[in-house]
C-alpha cells in the first residue's frame, strides 16, 4: 500500500521540503503547502460543478426517457445515448475529478502521518518535531483544539458540498437519509481521528477544509451565474 502510495508522496514530500527551505517553520510550511495543493485542484472542483449544474438541467429529460421506455431497457440506452450528444453532457463528468483527487488525497495522508518515510532530507526530521502556535510538538496529537476546528470546518465544508452537488431533483429517499447522517458522522469521525494522528496531520486537513469553504462560496456563484443563464435560455425558447 505505502509503495503504491510512495509514487505520489514522495513528490509531494519534496515540495514540503522546498517550501521548508524557504520558510523555515514546519507549521507555516504545511499551510502554504495545502494552499498550493488545493489550488492546483480547484480546476478539478470547477469542472466538477458545472458538470453538477449540467446534470439539473438534463435530469428531467432523462427521467422523461426513464419513464418512457422503461419495460425496454436497449431502446432506453439508445435514446439515452443520444441525449448525451444532443446536450453535449458527459455522465461521468462529476466523478472524474473525484476519482483524480482521491490518490492524491491518499498520498497526502500517507506523507503527513509519517513524513520521514517520503522525505529524505534529514534535517526535516527536526522540523517535524517543531512547535506551532500553541501546538508543542507538531509530530504529536493535539488533543482537542485542532480536532475541534478540523471537524468544524469539515461540517461546513461538507454541509456547503452538498448544497452545491444538489442536483435540484427529487432524490432517493434512502440516499437523502444518508447524506443527512454523514454531514454529521463525517466531522465527528474527523474530530475523533484528529485526536490520535499527528498535528502535522490534522492541521493540514483543518486548513485544507477552511480552504474549500472559501472555494465553495465562489462556485456557489458560478452554478447560479449558469442556473440563471440557463433559466434566459429556457425563457427565449418560449
Amino acid at each position: 500500500m505505502y509503495t503504491v502510495l510512495g509514487v505520489i508522496a514522495r513528490p509531494l514530500g519534496m515540495l514540503i521540503d522546498l517550501l521548508y527551505g524557504f520558510i523555515g517553520n514546519y507549521g507555516i510550511t504545511i499551510i502554504i503547502f495545502t494552499l498550493v495543493v488545493k489550488l492546483c485542484l480547484y480546476p478539478l472542483y470547477i469542472k466538477q460543478t458545472k458538470s453538477t449544474a449540467r446534470m439539473a438541467e438534463v435530469q428531467p429529460k432523462m427521467q422523461a426517457l426513464q419513464q418512457k421506455y422503461a419495460n425496454d431497457k436497449e431502446t432506453l440506452n439508445i435514446k439515452m445515448s443520444e441525449l448525451y450528444k444532443e446536450e453535449k453532457f458527459n455522465p461521468m463528468g462529476g466523478c472524474l475529478p473525484m476519482l483524480i483527487q482521491m490518490p492524491i488525497i491518499m498520498g497526502l495522508f500517507a506523507l503527513l502521518r509519517n513524513p520521514m518515510r517520503y522525505i529524505s532530507d534529514d534535517g526535516m526530521i527536526f522540523a517535524y518535531h517543531e512547535a506551532f502556535v500553541w501546538i508543542k510538538d507538531l509530530s504529536q496529537p493535539d488533543p482537542w483544539i485542532l480536532p475541534i476546528i478540523a471537524g468544524v470546518a469539515t461540517f461546513l465544508s461538507f454541509t456547503m458540498n452538498q448544497a452545491l452537488n444538489d442536483t435540484g431533483t427529487a432524490n432517493n429517499n434512502q440516499m437523502e437519509g444518508m447524506n443527512r447522517m454523514m454531514k454529521y458522522i463525517f466531522p465527528i469521525m474527523i474530530l475523533w481521528m484528529a485526536r490520535s494522528f499527528p498535528s502535522g496531520l490534522a492541521l493540514y486537513w483543518a486548513v485544507s477544509q477552511i480552504i474549500q469553504i472559501g472555494f465553495n462560496i465562489h462556485l456557489s456563484s458560478i452554478r447560479k451565474k449558469m442556473r440563471a443563464e440557463s433559466d434566459a435560455k429556457k425563457k427565449k425558447k418560449k
